[in-house]
């Protein structure tokens, strides 16, 4: 089970940790723990929109940004509940790039054939904030953020 830290007086805070290995095979760990944080306000299908983007962002950070890295360079993980959104975030190691411009690059068609950014774009149209950003370690942080009513199916 994982536990939430409570951290405001909303009816559903709390945020969780977790840090992986750069392994494809570590995204089954990271869907389990995903799915031990939902909580009855937030709506289903908002969650599995969210476990959706998580995956593609976790998947993004192996392929791309840890790119020929060692398997054991971390990819940290925080969800952070709130009464009427919820925030991911997903710290890599890799080089920065500006992902709104990377998403402005991709075509509006979908290229079946195409070895990437689709991805991107399912995580965009996803959430209602999504950025990119370098941090004072070293580091680069993917936050979605996605807000939900609890009483949305």
């Amino acid at each position: 089970m994982v536990e939430l830290k409570s951290f405001d007086k909303s009816p559903v805070p709390g945020n969780a940790h977790l840090q992986v290995n750069t392994d494809l095979s570590e995204l089954d760990r990271v869907l389990s723990w995903f799915a031990q944080l939902h909580q009855p306000p937030i709506p289903t299908s908002i969650w599995l929109r969210c476990q959706l983007a998580l995956a593609e962002g976790f998947t993004n950070a192996v392929r791309h940004a840890h790119k020929g890295k060692p398997p054991d360079t971390p990819i940290d993980i925080e969800v952070a509940l709130f009464s009427e959104h919820l925030e991911i975030k997903v710290w890599d190691c890799g080089p920065h790039f500006d992902l709104e411009e990377k998403i402005r690059g991709l075509s509006d068609r979908v290229d079946t054939s195409s070895g990437g950014g689709r991805g991107l774009k399912l995580m965009k149209d996803i959430a209602d904030s999504l950025s990119y950003t370098p941090t004072t370690d070293n580091r680069n942080c993917l936050a979605i953020v996605k807000r939900y009513w609890p009483d949305e199916g």
